[in-house]
């Protein structure tokens, strides 16, 4: 199902929030979160996405790996801890909301417009995720590197 195509009107609205977003957050930041949720999501398309254009823009691949296990990886920062924890909360937002403790430590990094920022964020790569696990969009077939059709030498 292409959304695009059946409701075209609907997923301009959704393409506004992503152009909202791509002008107002650092995008090495944007990477990193949209990467976060769509793996909480099991998003495999976006998770694909999000992860070659990380690459694609210079982004370091050991840090884009361990997006994952953000926790226990040493390659982020404070700053980049404090959206990341926030893009958990809000992803799997519960019966209780974010704890104040996240939000307060995202705010102490942000201000209360950036952590506005994020929430766009948060909020848009999930409506991206919702509508293309429910769609069941599909990432393209990966590219065969050349080595790869050589028939082993036995």
């Amino acid at each position: 199902m292409s959304l695009s195509e059946i409701n075209p009107a609907a997923y301009q609205a959704v393409l506004g929030l992503e152009k909202y977003i791509r002008a107002h957050v650092d995008s090495a930041l944007l990477h990193l979160l949209k990467l976060r949720a769509s793996i909480l999501n099991g998003c495999a398309f976006c998770v694909d996405m999000h992860s070659t254009e990380a690459l694609a823009d210079g982004e370091d691949s050991r840090k884009l790996f361990a997006v994952s296990a953000w926790r226990e990886g040493p390659f982020f920062d404070d700053k980049e801890r404090a959206a990341l924890d926030l893009t958990d909360h809000v992803t799997r937002l519960g019966e209780h909301g974010v704890p104040d403790e996240v939000w307060d430590t995202a705010v102490e990094h942000y201000g209360t417009e950036g952590v506005a920022d994020l929430l766009m964020v948060i909020a848009t790569i999930n409506v991206w995720n919702r509508l293309a696990v429910s769609t069941r969009t599909q990432p393209p077939a990966p590219t065969q590197h050349p080595a790869q059709n050589q028939q082993p030498a036995v």
